[in-house]
């Protein structure tokens, strides 16, 4: 009999669904892209040109299909901070260095640690992410400058409002764009006819800014007041910059490395988290964790060679991705064809939309991550998770990104340490002479002492029962302790019962050998 190789079926319909899909994360990714970038201190198109390299060349490549890869909201501060402090060029050349550690970090396998991260930690990084971007976008959304740091532009925002609003104050009509574009979005996503929930809320907001701008001729910022020079193709390109092996050799400071490595392991650990979201909302390929990471590191080393903005995976437009009815890889790929023929063909619509309203979207984005819903999520996995949370957004804000997740990790160690060190043990004295103890936590070497001292305290003559129901380890060395101890309490006259027995049965532990053996 001849053996036949059969092709693989291709589900009825799948291009059509993944054409429209990729229409959908087109029209979402436009405002984003160009308000992330503006975000950012570089140039719209910047944006555009991640989005591009993420839909094209990251799409084709990536570990997790329907995930949409391009700029990201929550590398928006570390990105500002990084070209205000060291200028374009080198910023390229860190996004490139950046890009070659996480695809080094998934040639070695690292993809999978990422995802071990603490959730509070992570979603108080986006907390916090949330907080600045509001209290910096706000002002640009009033057509004002945002000032030096997070905390200022919070404070600043009642007096923002109060100048805005003066006669002859601030620009009144930036503010009533800002403010019909948020309340478009919110209202288009609350009450927009099923048949058309696809269509974002965003893109809604946006054009019905640019309309109304324009029609009233309102004297504002428009995105072409953020060029030098006209708006083409020509001049974009001309605005690109190269890193050069000369800049490569005095970038090497000890700054730079600290912002690589930052960059790296943020933009990883954002791109891994939103492919584990999206395995979770469909029931196709899973995500293979490491090749995803190689390429978003292909992606990141290609942007800082184009000075683009860097790129993770992003849940917004992969959501929208899975919803629209994205079948496979060719949605993501589609929309940064559509981006390419955007900067190629439209680039003259820029001239019509206001910075105020991208702003405005950045505004609300900001608002979804700050929102502090996960909040009672946390709560239920105790107090401990929920503080590390807040305390994670207000080192943020008050700090930066870098100090904020550092603090975050740090304390989520400290948590595991305590968790690992911590023993409760009660004495529970009845009637007829009997003494319960019940152990509760990890009882391990160091919480010898604890153990030791209440053990000493216990009166001789006692009958003595020990319990483990409620605790979570116990390690060799505190074992060997109640069995020495046993004896020696027994030696007084007392009694003393340890109910091995349920502690094997829990734990299956390697340590039964031995608990059996006393």
């Amino acid at each position: 009999m001849t053996s036949q190789t059969v092709a693989p079926s291709v589900p009825k319909g799948s291009f059509s669904k993944d054409f429209f899909a990729s229409i959908v994360v087109f029209l979402v990714a436009v405002p984003l892209c160009l308000g992330i970038a503006i975000a950012s201190g570089l140039p719209p198109t910047a944006g555009i040109i991640t989005g591009i390299i993420g839909g094209l060349i990251v799409g084709s490549i990536s570990g997790s299909p329907l995930t949409v890869s391009g700029p990201a909201a929550g590398l928006v501060v570390i990105v500002a901070d990084i070209v205000a402090e060291y200028g374009i060029a080198i910023y390229g050349m860190i996004v490139l260095l950046a890009g070659l550690v996480q695809v080094l970090a998934g040639v070695f396998k690292l993809g999978v640690w990422f995802r071990a991260i603490s959730p509070a930690v992570i979603h108080g990084m986006l907390g916090g992410i949330g907080v600045l971007i509001i209290g910096s976008q706000f002002h640009i959304m009033l057509d004002r400058d945002p000032l030096s740091n997070g905390i200022k532009n919070l404070m600043d925002i009642p007096n923002a409002l109060i100048e805005t609003f003066e006669v002859h104050g601030g620009n009144i009509y930036a503010a009533s764009i800002g403010l019909l574009t948020i309340t478009s979005i919110v209202l288009w996503t609350k009450y927009a006819p099923t048949k058309l929930k696809l269509i974002p809320g965003a893109l809604i907001g946006v054009v019905l800014s640019v309309i109304v701008a324009n029609l009233f001729n309102f004297d504002i910022k428009y995105l072409t007041d953020l060029f030098d020079g006209p708006t083409n193709l020509q001049n974009i390109l001309g605005t690109i910059v190269t890193p050069t092996l000369g800049i490569a050799q005095s970038s090497m400071t000890g700054g730079v490395i600290v912002a690589v490595l930052s960059l790296a392991f943020i933009a990883s650990a954002e791109s891994l988290l939103s492919c584990a979201a999206v395995d979770q909302m469909h029931q196709g390929a899973r995500t293979k964790y490491d090749k995803e990471l190689m390429a978003q590191g292909i992606g990141n080393t290609i942007c800082g060679f184009l000075s683009a903005l860097p790129m993770t995976g992003v849940i917004v437009r992969s959501s929208a991705n899975v919803e629209a009815g994205a079948t496979s890889r060719a949605s993501t790929i589609m929309h940064g064809l559509w981006l390419l023929l955007f900067i190629s063909v439209f680039l003259f619509t820029l001239e019509y939309i206001p910075v105020a309203t991208l702003a405005a979207v950045l505004v609300y984005t900001g608002y979804k991550l700050a929102y502090p819903k996960v909040a009672k999520q946390l709560l239920v996995y105790g107090k401990p998770e929920l503080a590390i949370y807040i305390i994670t957004i207000i080192t943020i804000v008050s700090f930066n990104l870098l100090a904020g997740v550092i603090t975050g990790l740090a304390l989520s160690i400290a948590k595991l340490l305590y968790v690992f060190a911590h023993v409760s043990i009660k004495a529970e004295h009845q009637a007829a002479n009997k003494t319960i103890l019940h152990l509760k936590g990890s009882a391990t070497l160091l919480g010898i002492p604890k153990l030791v001292a209440v053990l000493d305290k216990l009166e001789t003559g006692r009958d003595i029962h020990v319990q483990f129901e409620h605790l979570e380890y116990i390690d060799h060395a505190c074992i060997e302790l109640l069995n020495g101890w046993q004896k020696q309490y027994e030696l007084t006259g007392g009694k003393v019962t340890i109910e091995w027995d349920s502690l094997i049965s829990k734990y299956h532990s390697k340590e039964d050998a031995a608990i059996q053996g006393s």
